[in-house]
């Protein structure tokens, strides 16, 4: 039995998603000991497991009050899953190897250039040592800004607690807040809202992307990866921004301050759904136009290679590109005096579509199990808002995620952790053997009309 255990090798994409579950599991069974809650009590499994998934897949979405419900030492738990989820599992055993100062076998190089989506495993150990390493920074400097905010409303201890976990929280674009409410009792905090944006924006920008910029005064150019994912997260905040203004121009559910603090909670709403999670306004008020903006960029997200969930900037920004290039009757894609590969381009294309479908699906399922509040003008959009949320990784929700069935709980489970470690890593981990069987032959070809 032990040889043929052995013999078992494990291809990297279920290495991978049985590395994110075995954090979700240990996280489940830490949060299920009476020490983690407030009352004392067992934390029931299901809402246990729930927190955990949304912990290490950076979501937010949450079943119980994190403020409430757990005690500083299930915090604690929330923020180490946290951190693991949202730097990759994969960063765990980097950095024991790099404090034991051993050596990276070839096995933890392979799994960690399939983590950090490389195309090449040269340099990928270097790499995640300066991920580690910028991480580390940007969050110190977060909680070190955060602490001008929670100090003087908390006082040293608790507030020190509070802007080292929203530091993590924010860069990791999980969302979860010891708050009570995330930041709807903070509207007027104009340095709050700075700060945590920042944070939002530097852990969905993407570490190859920082990494780039940190290397362009030497290189004097920016890899094509890196042109489209600023050029689609500039034009998303931008955009938002503006939506945002236009379609809640009335601004009744806002802020009742000045102009000022009324465009930097404007700015808020068009950052957060970019999978972090927090908001300072609520949603259930906000108008139809605005849920469907707020839903388009969650359901886009961040950057690949980030903290952030969703289809991502990059896909995003390839499928335009594409389209541009067949509305100008051109076969190729191009961008930036380069050429995008057509493997890259059939992948967008089907990501966006299983994507696309999963959502749809998962929606169906939750329009029969769950409960739409008999309130006037609500509709689908209450379950549709929470399913691209989840799938996005963003924990934004209009109030149906603590009132889940148990069928509708393991629905936004498994949206949360496809979201987080990949559609296709999920795929790919199921059908690992299939994947390995070459096609060596080709069949005639024949046109079909399109459109």
């Amino acid at each position: 039995m032990l040889k043929q255990l052995k013999k078992i090798r494990l291809a990297t994409p279920q290495l991978i998603s049985l590395g994110f579950a075995t954090v979700i599991l240990v996280g489940s069974l830490l949060l299920m000991l009476p020490i983690s809650s407030r009352t004392g009590e067992v934390t029931s499994f299901i809402d246990a497991l729930f927190t955990a998934t949304s912990a290490t897949c950076v979501t937010g979405l949450t079943t119980v009050n994190t403020a409430e419900h757990w005690t500083p030492f299930g915090q604690f738990v929330i923020l180490v899953m946290i951190e693991t989820g949202g730097l990759g599992f994969m960063s765990l055993p980097v950095f024991f190897f790099m404090v034991a100062k051993k050596k990276i076998n070839l096995r933890t190089r392979m799994i960690l250039k399939d983590a950090l989506n490389l195309e090449q495993m040269n340099g990928s150990v270097n790499l995640m040592r300066y991920i580690l390493l910028t991480s580390v920074i940007i969050q110190s400097l977060g909680s070190f800004a955060l602490s001008f905010s929670f100090v003087p409303k908390y006082g040293w201890l608790k507030g020190i607690w509070f802007s080292v976990f929203h530091s993590v929280s924010s860069f990791c674009n999980a969302g979860f807040d010891l708050l009570g409410d995330s930041l709807a009792n903070d509207q007027q905090d104009i340095w709050l809202l700075f700060v945590i944006m920042i944070l939002i924006i530097a852990g969905g920008l993407g570490f190859l992307v920082w990494f780039d910029l940190i290397r362009y005064r030497k290189q004097k150019r920016l890899s094509l990866h890196s042109k489209i994912a600023l050029l689609m997260t500039g034009s998303l905040l931008f955009f938002g921004t503006l939506g945002f203004y236009v379609t809640e121009h009335n601004g009744h559910f806002l802020v009742a301050g000045n102009e000022l603090q009324r465009f930097f909670n404007t700015m808020f709403m068009a950052v957060t759904p970019r999978t972090a999670g927090y908001y300072s306004v609520n949603y259930f008020e906000m108008s139809h136009a605005g849920l469907i903006l707020t839903i388009v960029l969650m359901y886009i997200g961040g950057t690949s290679g980030s903290t952030a969930g969703g289809l991502k900037t990059t896909t995003f920004g390839v499928l335009l590109i594409q389209m541009k290039s067949i509305l100008k009757g051109r076969n190729r894609a191009e961008f930036s005096g380069r050429t995008i590969p057509a493997d890259a381009i059939f992948r967008a294309l089907t990501l966006f579509f299983i994507t696309l479908t999963l959502c749809i699906f998962a929606t169906m399922i939750l329009s029969v199990t769950e409960k739409i509040p008999d309130v006037d003008g609500l509709g689908l959009e209450y379950i549709v808002f929470e399913v691209i949320s989840a799938f996005g990784t963003v924990g934004l929700t209009m109030g149906l995620t603590p009132e889940l069935s148990i069928i509708g709980k393991v629905i936004i489970i498994s949206l949360m952790f496809i979201g987080r470690v990949g559609i296709m890593t999920v795929l790919f981990s199921l059908i690992a053997k299939a994947r390995q069987q070459e096609q060596h032959f080709k069949y005639p070809e024949e046109s079909v009309l399109i459109g």
